[in-house]
């Protein structure tokens, strides 16, 4: 028992510094930690996630090409007309169209081009900012567990096969996805009345006797402007036929190709060499020179989650395979008893961990070991999403920085800020219905 909490000691002190450091620092932390484990403890160790990691890989590399293409940039643009199209419905509308921007291109951030056009769209229908601001934000990561081609979801995918229980892509799907959409609108409705009315916001008529915060509030912030070229519209498109290639083959698993042994070739192989070609595709028909997309900040954020990822999970999955036997016998019958217990237990790490794939990558192998089947886990994935819990995550802190209002903000007692009911009600709402779909389907 002893050589078990010192070792949990030490991952845990890994996980908090690596988190203190940021970007890369998690990932070479966590090989920081598998070594001690291994050269210290003597524990055996476990095998790096490769499988997970090249579908990352191979994700992040066609979104970033896409990214450069222009084709964010198309889409952005088509969600701006929808939104000036119905004022009044922003509320609603945009936390949507956050929600499934990500689900479409993997990552989120992509919503950084349209916050300023969900708060310049409230400002003009004299709409409180803050109510389409605050659940944009949060549904933009909402969407990552829905993602055919997130990293979170690819990860899932991986893991289960390696743990042999396989889940197809649409059974994840069949899952999260209802499950996020269900969330946004609750957290959206939520928001529709949230605040009071800027003509009733004493705060906010005041600061309009500012003439230079009145001026920044008429200025005109859109991207309809732009000329969007013809190739960014066939990069979007290209894309497209990727991810709906994927979800042929998961759909239709006699179409896929056999390997030596007369066996399917696995579903995460098939992720890793379809996005490859379709991104190879994007950067032929747009001529995307290869250095802009090694530059991209999709690509940047998607490798830090590689490093991340690749340390984080094989020190945690190492631990787990050491102390599988006292992890059993000690908190298994809890766990299975009252599974919320390990949704809870994820949204913790993830409120440190800024990462739902990483938060997977720490959880899942323990939720294994403790002896909870791959379909209940599956339920309890939209709880890997809770860091919008200090409001420090890059898209929170640009809804409150485009917020020319000023009304989302961060609250004076650091957690009563803009995002945190939405946020509890969206995340809360999308687990508690995954996992009942995950219960009735499987």
């Amino acid at each position: 028992m002893t050589m078990f909490w010192i070792q949990f000691v030490l991952v845990l002190g890994a996980v908090l510094v690596g988190i203190r450091r940021g970007g890369v620092a998690l990932g070479l932390i966590g090989g920081l930690g598998v070594a001690l484990l291994t050269l210290g403890f003597r524990s055996s160790p476990s095998e790096p996630p490769i499988a997970v990691m090249l579908i990352i890989l191979a994700v992040v590399t066609a979104s970033a090409t896409l990214q450069v293409a222009g084709g964010l940039d198309y889409l952005v643009q088509l969600t701006e007309k929808l939104l000036r199209a119905h004022p009044k419905y922003v509320t609603i509308l945009a936390p949507l169209s956050t929600f499934f921007l990500t689900v479409c291109v993997g990552t989120g951030h992509a919503v950084y081009a349209l916050l300023p056009v969900i708060a310049d769209v409230a400002i003009k229908t004299g709409i409180r900012p803050e109510r389409p601001m605050a659940i944009s934000s949060v549904a933009s990561q909402m969407g990552i567990t829905a993602s055919p081609v997130a990293a979170a979801v690819t990860f899932f995918l991986g893991f289960a096969a390696k743990a042999g229980h396989p889940v197809t892509l649409m059974n994840i799907l069949s899952v999260t996805l209802p499950a996020g959409v269900i969330g946004v609108l609750a957290a959206a409705a939520w928001s529709f009345n949230r605040g009071k009315d800027l003509d009733k916001d004493q705060e906010f008529q005041a600061r309009l006797a500012d003439p230079d915060f009145r001026k920044s509030l008429d200025a005109d912030v859109t991207t309809l402007d732009k000329e969007i070229s013809s190739t960014a519209k066939l990069s979007v498109a290209l894309f497209f036929a990727g991810v709906g290639t994927i979800i042929l083959f998961a759909i239709f698993p006699d179409l896929l190709p056999l390997n030596s042994e007369g066996k399917a070739v696995p579903m995460t192989t098939v992720v890793q060499f379809v996005m490859l070609a379709f991104g190879a595709f994007i950067m032929f028909a747009a001529d995307v020179k290869a250095k802009d997309i090694a530059h991209s900040s999709v690509f940047i954020a998607g490798m830090i989650a590689v490093v991340s990822i690749f340390g984080i999970a094989w020190m945690s999955d190492t631990f787990i395979s050491a102390n599988k036997k006292f992890l059993v016998d000690n908190i298994g019958i809890m766990v299975k008893m009252a599974p919320w217990t390990f949704a809870i237990a994820t949204f913790c790490i993830s409120a440190f961990v800024k990462s739902q794939a990483a938060t997977l990558a720490i959880t899942l192998p323990l939720g294994l070991a403790l002896g909870l089947p791959v379909p209940l886990l599956l339920g309890l994935v939209p709880a890997s999403y809770a860091y919008f819990f200090f409001a420090f995550y890059p898209s929170d802190l640009a809804a409150i920085n485009f917020d020319r209002t000023g009304t989302t903000r961060i609250g004076k007692y650091l957690l009563n800020h803009s995002f945190m009911i939405p946020g509890l009600i969206g995340v809360s709402t999308s687990t508690v219905t995954a996992y009942m779909i995950s219960r009735v389907i499987f």
